[in-house]
């Protein structure tokens, strides 16, 4: 990745691709629709779509998707899901949707691992090794795991003690 000096690196869980819809061009103006979206796409079809104005760097080279951002910023989990807000933008005003979400929401079985300013955050239980296409799921959708019992546990990392 180009990028992995970035306030913010994910890693998602594999296996997972990027997206990236391509620009459309147009004689016309169009204000404030923002740039072409991003989705990191996983192995049962699920897409999950990121805020492209935010992605400085992003790869999915090694059979995961691993996406830098700018402006974002890591403040912990709600329930089963890691929350990101944005805390400032990485491109010009006119450049970005009016509409644009200022908070991410990421189920845990989707990330691996979650790296804020050179530091480790969060990290999936077992790392990335026991993080499968095959958990993941939408939410409020069933488990397509193979045992519908096992279950991803989430744990926060903290270098403190």
């Amino acid at each position: 990745m180009d990028r992995p000096d970035a306030p913010l690196v994910i890693t998602f869980a594999a296996p997972s691709t990027l997206l990236r819809e391509q620009p459309r061009p147009s004689d016309l103006p169009i204000v404030g629709n923002g740039p072409p979206g991003t989705f990191v796409v996983f192995s049962n079809g699920l897409r999950v779509s990121l805020p492209t104005d935010q992605i400085v760097g992003a790869d999915d080279e090694q059979g995961h998707a691993r996406v830098a951002f700018g402006g974002m910023r890591f403040v912990g989990v709600e329930g089963e899901r890691l929350v990101f807000v944005r805390e400032r933008e990485v491109l010009p005003d006119a450049l970005l949707s009016p509409a644009r979400s200022h908070v991410m929401h990421l189920e845990i079985a989707w990330v691996a691992l979650v790296i804020s300013n050179g530091r480790q955050v969060w990290l999936s239980e077992g790392g990335r090794e026991e993080s499968s296409g095959d958990s993941i799921r939408a939410p409020g959708e069933e488990s397509r795991s193979p045992n519908p019992t096992s279950t991803v546990r989430s744990r926060r990392s903290d270098s403190s003690g």
